[in-house]
């Protein structure tokens, strides 16, 4: 695994951690599927963003608005 694909991972990893301590319900596998059907999650994994090299709150927002914006 590259540096790259690593801190991709990690972002993806600590994205989900964060959705577990907002909602206290959710259970591992269900936070990494919400990451995984996100937009957030493309845009973490399309390298020409660079989002993958932000802090993990800055780009949870990310993914908060996007949810709120789902429902």
């Amino acid at each position: 695994m590259n540096e790259i694909t690593e801190m991709m991972a990690d972002m993806v990893k600590n994205i989900a951690l964060l959705l577990m301590e907002k909602d206290k319900e959710l259970s591992m596998e269900q936070a990494l599927s919400t990451v995984f059907n996100s937009n957030t999650y493309r845009k973490i994994m399309d390298e020409r963003t660079g989002l993958y090299y932000q802090s993990s709150k800055y780009v949870f927002s990310f993914l908060e608005d996007e949810l709120k914006t789902r429902k």
